[in-house]
């Protein structure tokens, strides 16, 4: 809440560059009706896509993973999970269902932050508590050293920081401190800064992230996974969140690299949105034109592990099937041999390395 305690004084001036981002998202969001106008059946498989790269994405990012063959039955299925990974997976996925089901209607409150980590941590001891010792973020090397890299806020204080919080945020959403999604930003700062639990502080933050996009009309999170936008620039997201987080304690942290990576994730969401609803003709070539897509992405060579890194539900068939497609038009090269081959688009000139 020490960000929101500076924006309680209503800042005058805003970076010219979060000015710029607001003007993006308002934009984005004027069109976000028409778009969601089109085809029932397309929106329902970005969805169904967004659902699936947002689970196995956010729970990447700390470490968790999965089989590749599994992620469809975990996450769309019922069958009965292997190991503690695939739980928190599904448990993630169930707490997504929850905030894309009742929207709105879900208060930001200490209750509902209880319960979207109950969800995303499964069966563990803790789930769904407060942390009950203290926690500092620690950096680990591969050389076996280590550093603290922010002092969270002590165990004994987190129930009345996290009252405080959801205290502030309404009051700046009613007062009107600053734009909405500045406060948004802020309070994913603030939560982080926080640190409320022993483990899972990073998928709660993305869910409330989520939700409280939802409650200031931004439902681009609806089709395009937010989550897999921070992982594929996770290197930034930590940066700016350790730039953001210094001498927050003492009230004087500077919040805006974070506010603007947020803005900027959730802008290059919706760019990608406006992009996949014209791409997907029909439902049947969905996963086609999804592949399709996540080969455009790329800004140089990629292999097939990382192809099916940015398609997760999809299999390592389906892909191999648009790969020859698209070999044969010639739109697209390996220049390889074997599962581990770079593939190229025809025509990028960008170099390996």
């Amino acid at each position: 809440m020490m960000t929101f305690k500076q924006f309680s004084s209503k800042p005058e001036n805003i970076p010219a560059v979060t000015s710029w981002y607001l003007a993006d998202l308002g934009e984005a969001r004027g069109k976000q009706e028409l778009f969601t106008k089109q085809s029932p059946q397309r929106l329902r498989v970005l969805r169904e896509h967004a659902l699936i790269e947002s689970a196995v994405s956010s729970n990447r990012i700390e470490g968790v993973k999965v089989e590749q063959s599994r992620i469809r039955t975990i996450i769309l299925g019922k069958s009965h999970l292997r190991d503690r990974d695939e739980e928190e997976v599904r448990g993630y996925r169930n707490a997504l269902k929850l905030i894309h089901e009742q929207g709105v209607k879900l208060p930001a409150s200490a209750d509902t932050t209880l319960k979207l980590h109950k969800l995303s941590r499964g069966q563990i001891w803790d789930a769904g508590k407060y942390k009950e010792q203290d926690s500092d973020i620690i950096e680990k090397y591969p050389d076996g050293t280590s550093r603290i890299r922010f002092k969270t806020v002590p165990a004994a204080d987190t129930a009345e920081y996290m009252k405080k919080l959801l205290e502030m945020w309404n009051r700046c959403l009613r007062e009107k401190w600053v734009h909405p999604m500045i406060a948004l930003a802020a309070f994913n700062l603030d939560f982080l800064c926080i640190h409320p639990f022993r483990d899972g502080n990073g998928r709660v933050s993305r869910l409330l992230l989520l939700l409280q996009s939802y409650y200031l009309g931004y439902e681009v999170g609806r089709y395009i996974s937010i989550e897999r936008i921070i992982e594929q620039s996770k290197d930034r997201y930590y940066e700016t969140l350790e730039q953001s987080s210094q001498d927050w304690h003492k009230g004087k942290n500077d919040p805006w690299p974070y506010i603007n990576y947020v803005l900027f994730t959730l802008k290059t969401a919706y760019h990608e949105f406006e992009d996949r609803v014209g791409q997907l003709r029909s439902p049947k070539g969905a996963k086609t034109e999804m592949i399709k897509s996540a080969i455009n992405s790329f800004s140089g060579d990629f292999t097939l592990s990382a192809l099916e890194h940015a398609c997760p539900g999809v299999s390592r068939d389906m892909i191999r099937k648009v790969l020859k497609e698209m070999q044969d038009i010639k739109s697209i090269e390996c220049i390889g041999r074997g599962p581990g081959a770079p593939w190229r688009k025809r025509g990028n000139t960008s170099k390996r390395g």
